[in-house]
């Protein structure tokens, strides 16, 4: 008898956990469709605003495009033409100069003052948010247009050598030697956002290291060769990437130092500022498409071999 009661009770008891299975995929289906509801303004602006223009300019960089008349396929010939314009080479070498020297100053400068902020003082909230402030206005037209005005011939820089009783009458802005100097320094001083990330890492390196290294006669610079560096590595790759791609697409100090010539000589003609010239200024959107996407495959590639060079001299705690 007990074991029919109980085989009685498994045949009652499987219909009611089936009907309890079907009501939690319903339940979790309606939680999935509110899921979906809530993600729908992402999934908009992912598909319309960025997949979308992505698609099109991928096939414009096959046409000639006028921004006026109807794209007209032609081919691989916007790529082939970008072997002998000599404007294009001179804007990727001027902007690798521009990458190559600023983004090391800017996060050595970044690091620097976070090392500082680190050991403490009083006002620390202040001097954080002092120092971060630049990063919010580096980049905008205003910043760019006081930049113009201090190195200007009769700008502040010069009037400040000739209180040293230097003839200072070089206009840095207008002078090829010195031009793209004058926006690596303005990238320079935008230092702020890369100091707060490291000012987070140097928080997270436990004391219990540097004391157990002063113990053993390490010295301040050893300390931070042999301890700070290798774990604050990922904090500095990670800064490296970011910044190696933010330079790469800067625009508006170029255009606005320059009056959107790149001038002299094209001496600030950035990658992305020649590409504005030719997609706003010569109509030829086409070409500045198939432009835009070998600035893709730069910055790619570059990010991948940051990415393979890392296990070289990036450490993780595992």
């Amino acid at each position: 008898m007990s074991v029919i009661s109980e085989l009685s009770h498994i045949k009652t008891d499987h219909p009611r956990s089936a009907e309890e299975r079907r009501a939690r995929r319903k339940a979790a289906g309606r939680d999935n469709k509110a899921g979906y509801l809530f993600l729908l303004p992402w999934l908009i602006g992912l598909f319309v605003i960025t997949i979308g223009p992505l698609i099109a300019s991928l096939y414009l960089s096959f046409t000639e495009y006028s921004l006026i008349e109807a794209p007209v396929w032609n081919g691989l010939d916007n790529y082939i033409r970008m072997l002998d314009d000599a404007r294009l080479h001179n804007s990727l070498k001027v902007t690798f100069i521009y990458v190559v020297v600023s983004v090391p100053l800017q996060l050595g400068l970044a690091l620097a003052i976070a090392i500082l902020l680190d050991r403490g003082m009083r006002g620390l909230a202040f001097y954080r948010s002092v120092f971060y402030l630049p990063s919010m206005l580096g980049a905008s037209v205003a910043i760019a247009l006081l930049w113009r005005q201090i190195f200007g011939t009769d700008g502040l820089v010069n009037q400040i050598l000739r209180v040293f009783g230097l003839d200072a009458t070089t206009g840095w802005i207008s002078d090829p030697r010195y031009a793209l100097s004058t926006i690596i320094l303005l990238h320079v001083w935008t230092f702020g956002s890369p100091m707060v990330i490291f000012l987070a890492g140097l928080r997270q390196i436990p004391s219990m290291y540097h004391e157990a290294a002063s113990m053993d006669g390490a010295g301040r610079w050893h300390r931070f060769r042999h301890i700070t560096l290798p774990l604050l590595s990922p904090i500095i790759f990670f800064n490296l990437v970011l910044q190696m791609i933010n330079a790469f697409q800067s625009f508006t100090q170029a255009f606005v130092v320059s009056n959107g010539t790149g001038g002299p000589s094209d001496s600030t003609m950035f990658y992305s500022l020649y590409l504005y010239q030719r997609g706003f200024g010569e109509f030829e959107m086409g070409y500045a498409a198939a432009m835009a996407w070998l600035l893709v495959v730069i910055v790619g590639a570059l990010t991948a071999i940051n990415f393979y060079a890392s296990k070289y001299w990036v450490f993780y705690d595992d």
